[in-house]
């Protein structure tokens, strides 16, 4: 059973008899239908809807929640739910401790499950406090291999829509609730099909260089290479100009490294001359 423990990681616990109407109210996850034991990736948007905070979060005993997230946005992110406060019966508190541990092949039972990598057809558990024993690096190659983006490395906070890190498959976020912030452009671009941005697993047979190589078809940009592992990484990318290179045989590279992209085979979707994507449920 692989067991890492990942560092720079921080938390907020909201607790209070308005704590899940004010969430819903403000993030894009759907909360109502959220069980014990169970971790859904979230965002708090932008009126643009862009992704300004993103996190996990999960049920924290009766009327309270325990959202994690990167220390460097927890202070930020504490602020802006303290703003839209105003009367309700929320308590906001930072949590101390900074590190969490992930297992996989033969997760903790008790610990609640990353639904992220359940959608990828994998099970993940996670629970704050440190305790793994293997390098965090393989953790970076479960994340490549399920195809699951996280901010910092694979995306910039303020530049990418939910749909572009897959929070639209990965159950993160829903188009049955109620209004929250930056629901509108995401609906539109739900019901539209206007996503044009998508992580992509990077393959190749050398290594592939550093995070932030620019990926490039004919010399032109479609994205930039996120998290990597030996000859594997994560990009987020252009559909269309990375298909219309697949169609003209245009070489992809990343540097000076020749690549092939692949979608997450989970998420059911194609490049543009193969497949429409098919709605989220």
């Amino acid at each position: 059973m692989p067991s890492v423990t990942l560092s720079g990681r921080a938390f907020l616990r909201l607790s209070g008899k308005d704590a899940e109407t004010f969430l819903q109210a403000l993030i894009t996850t759907d909360l109502p239908s959220l069980p014990e034991g169970e971790i859904r990736p979230g965002a708090l948007l932008t009126p643009q809807g862009k992704i300004l905070f993103d996190f996990l979060i999960r049920r924290d005993g009766a009327d309270a929640f325990l959202i994690e997230t990167g220390e460097e946005q927890r202070d930020g992110l504490l602020k802006r739910l303290t703003l839209y406060k105003l009367r309700a019966a929320v308590d906001l508190a930072a949590v101390e401790g900074g590190a969490v541990t992930v297992a996989w092949d033969a997760p903790e039972a008790d610990a609640p499950h990353d639904a992220r990598f359940a959608a990828a057809g994998v099970t993940v558990s996670r629970r704050p406090g440190a305790g793994g024993t293997d390098a965090p690096a393989l953790y970076d190659g479960l994340r490549i291999a399920a195809g699951l983006p996280e901010s910092g490395r694979d995306y910039a906070l303020s530049d990418a829509f939910p749909h572009d890190v897959l929070l639209d498959r990965s159950g993160g976020l829903s188009f049955r609730k109620g209004c929250y912030v930056g629901q509108e452009v995401v609906s539109r671009m739900q019901h539209r099909g206007t996503a044009r941005r998508r992580p992509v697993i990077v393959k190749a047979e050398t290594a592939l260089p550093a995070t932030g190589t620019e990926l490039l078809a004919g010399g032109k940009p479609i994205g930039t290479l996120g998290t990597v592992s030996g000859l594997l990484g994560l990009a987020v990318v252009r559909l269309d100009r990375a298909a219309d290179a697949m169609r003209t045989g245009t070489p992809i590279t990343a540097g000076d490294v020749p690549v092939t992209l692949e979608l997450p085979a989970w998420t059911g979707l194609g490049f543009p001359e193969e497949a429409t994507e098919v709605p989220a449920q």
